[in-house]
Parts: C-alpha cells; structure tokens; sequence
C-alpha cells in the first residue's frame, strides 16, 4: 500500500514538431488576443527583433516550414483582428488548434507547434514611440526629393519581390503599383512591418522601414469555390 507502482512519462515541450499525437478535437481560433506582460518594458523595435529572431529559427525545428508559413501569417493576421482570415490560413493547411489558441496547434500528421506569446499581440507595458503618428496628416513631400531605394516584399503566398520606393510613398501607393506588378487587387492586400498593420494614408517614413528590411504583405484572395 502506498507503493508506487509506475511512474507516466511526461513528454517535454517542443518548439517544434518533435512530439506528435493523433488527430483529436480541433477548436476554432478564439478571437480574443492573448494579454501578457513584459519582463521588463520593451519597445516596439525590441518586440519587432525577438519575433524576427523566432521566425528566422522556428523552421529549424522539426516542423515543416510551410506549416510555419502559415501560421506566421495566421499570427499577422490574427494581430489585425483578422481573425476570419486567420481561420481560412490555418484551415487550408489542415492545422488544427486543440484549444482554440496559436499557442499549442498540430499539423496533419501529428506534429506539434507551439507559438510564442510575443508572436501573437504586444505586451500590456509596450513603449509607444510616436504613437500620434496615425492622427496627423501626413505632410506632403517637398518637389525635387525623391530618392528611390529597392522594398523588399514578401508575400503571404511565399513569393518574394521587390518594388521601386521612396521614403515619401505611402503604402496606398505601394499597393497599386504591386497591382499593376502582379495583379493582386487593392482590396486583397492587407501589409504589415513589425507586426503592425499598415494603412494606405501611412508613409515609409514614419514606419522607420529601411531599405533591408522585409515588409509582410497578406493577400486575402477569395478561395475558389469547392466541386
């Protein structure tokens, strides 16, 4: 009496595919954000390095990277509120979310993905750095002072391209002429840098973009109808 007869085998976290498990229960994604706070107060270009870090490693795990893909966009959109789009990504790669959150989901054939917190929504003690951008109009650009750069883009369907810009563009512009590059409509675009999403009325200028750095762009093409 009192012995212990065995002992159950605790499996240890993965960050990525290494433990698998049968096709169980699949939950919707919640749509309320994760709330979380910061061990010490970071700013948006600390938030924007540790997610970057993550997604450039998280496909050196055993998971398969187009599975990351997806739920790399599935986390953009999610942050957008975007939660129907979110749903559609993570449907058309047969993920499933055993408790309705990114934090803990599966592939099809059992591999498991764990996302951080951070990748999901910025922390509850985030600095705001000029946080009065968004209510002033952007002031228009002085003649004679464009200076073009290449903008690396890239493409929620895997595709990377690259655009003419300068600093004075604003995002309104970019999307019309990726439409005139590759025939996405305006209203499928949806870009994000740092997790943020971008408004058309926003200017390379004040999203501190430079001229390496990669913007996401989510394309919210309509699926085709199902025979």
């Amino acid at each position: 009496m009192g012995g212990c007869v065995g002992r159950q085998r605790r499996e240890r976290p993965a960050a990525g595919g290494s433990t698998r498990k049968r096709a169980g229960r699949n939950e919707p994604l919640k749509k309320e954000c994760p709330k979380w706070k910061s061990d010490y107060p970071m700013t948006d270009g600390q938030l924007r390095s540790k997610r970057d870090e993550f997604w450039d490693t998280a496909p050196a795990f055993e998971g398969r990277k187009e599975i990351w893909d997806a739920l790399k966009a599935a986390a953009y959109a999610v942050e957008a509120n975007d939660h129907s789009l979110a749903q559609a990504i993570l449907d058309g790669a047969s993920i499933t979310l055993p408790h309705g959150s990114l934090t803990e989901c599966y592939d099809e054939l059992g591999n498991r993905y764990q996302l951080p917190v951070y990748c999901l929504a910025p922390p509850v003690n985030l600095i705001l750095e000029r946080s009065e951008e968004e209510a002033v109009e952007p002031a228009e650009p002085l003649p004679n002072t464009r200076r073009e750069f290449t903008l690396k883009v890239r493409l929620s369907t895997g595709k990377d391209l690259r655009l003419s810009a300068s600093m004075s563009d604003t995002i309104g512009q970019l999307k019309k002429q990726l439409q005139a590059q590759e025939g996405i409509d305006l209203a499928w675009q949806r870009w994000f840098f740092s997790g943020k999403l971008l408004t058309d009325r926003t200017r390379l200028q004040d999203t501190k973009i430079q001229k390496d750095f990669v913007v996401q762009v989510i394309v919210n093409q309509p699926l085709p109808p199902r025979n």
